[in-house]
């Protein structure tokens, strides 16, 4: 990883860390944009900036290898993981009606 790449890394977890209702907004966007792998760089960058995934895996009775491989990047949580890890971080899913115009299948 570039030192550039890294010092963005750092910065967003700092954000993060700074005001965690800016990492919900950041996540709500990742999810409407719906690209996993941005949903699991997301996550990692949150987890580090909420107590790292060893802090997580105490928090939600996780096992930290568990956790590991569920934000890696071939990582793919289960609803159970991903609402644990967010309730760790003070977050949770919900579910919203989209603004869009519907199509009824």
């Amino acid at each position: 990883m570039s030192s550039r790449s890294r010092a963005h890394e750092d910065a967003t977890i700092d954000s993060f860390r700074k005001d965690p209702a800016f990492a919900a907004e950041y996540l709500n966007a990742v999810l409407a944009d719906g690209n996993q792998a941005e949903l699991l760089t997301a996550l990692r960058y949150m987890a580090t900036a909420f107590g790292g995934v060893t802090g997580l895996a105490d928090q939600t009775a996780l096992n930290a290898t568990t956790l590991y491989r569920t934000l890696s990047p071939q990582g793919n949580p289960e609803l159970r993981s991903l609402t644990a890890i967010l309730k760790a971080m003070g977050m949770r899913l919900a579910v919203q009606p989209d603004v869009g115009p519907r199509s009824v299948v």
